[in-house]
């Protein structure tokens, strides 16, 4: 089954993550990653006001094979950039696990991933694979998709009741209405209110919670 891996990794310790270290105030966005054999191509947007600066530190890289500039937008400038992976930690594990990365963001201190696995087995030879290569990383969240068409695990009268908990003031503090009070909004009994509620919030954490806490095996 797809998982979603949400990491974070100290820019330090990968070549592209470097790049921004003398640029403190600069950030980068990856626009779209092509995983390949031989070489990973990012699309990244940076910003920063030295644009030229950033450039020709991107073409000096001893690991940059070749820079490109795709387009500027006010403050942010699209670069192509083509790399190799050779004794890279990161690239060598993205490509041997097959991982797709969905969004990354980086500074000049840390660098956010969102990646995108086929199995948990997958994510677990990322871990081990950077952990190899000395590199510390910082799991945040992973979670299971919901399949395409797939049907909500919460029920819409369950939706339904905890948004209307919600809108009216149920959950601050204090409770701006009462569960009976709810109930009858509702024109429900306080029992099925509590019900739906405590289903509601069940679904909530198995999705939410839980997920954050699932190890890497």
């Amino acid at each position: 089954m797809t998982i979603i891996a949400d990491i974070t990794l100290p820019s330090a310790t990968f070549p592209l993550g470097r790049v921004l270290q003398s640029f403190p105030d600069a950030t980068m966005d990856l626009e779209r990653v092509v995983p390949l054999r031989e070489s990973l191509m990012p699309f990244i947007w940076i910003e920063d006001d030295d644009t030229e600066a950033l450039e020709s530190s991107l073409r000096a890289h001893s690991r940059i094979e070749d820079v490109e500039v795709l387009m500027t937008a006010d403050a942010e400038t699209l670069f192509r950039i083509d790399w190799s992976p050779s004794s890279d930690g990161l690239t060598e594990a993205l490509i041997e696990t097959e991982a797709t990365v969905l969004e990354a963001r980086g500074t000049a201190d840390n660098w956010d991933f969102r990646l995108r696995f086929s199995a948990h087995e997958d994510l677990s030879a990322f871990n081990v694979a950077l952990t190899e290569s000395g590199i510390p990383v910082t799991l945040r969240r992973i979670y299971h998709p919901p399949l395409e068409g797939a049907s909500s695990p919460m029920s819409p009268v369950q939706r339904e009741t905890l948004l209307a908990a919600y809108r009216n003031g149920y959950y601050q503090v204090p409770r701006r209405i009462s569960q009976t009070e709810l109930a009858e909004r509702l024109e429900i009994s306080d029992s099925a209110l509590s019900q739906r509620i405590r289903r509601a919030v069940s679904t909530l954490i198995e999705r939410e919670v839980l997920a954050e806490d699932d190890p890497l095996r």
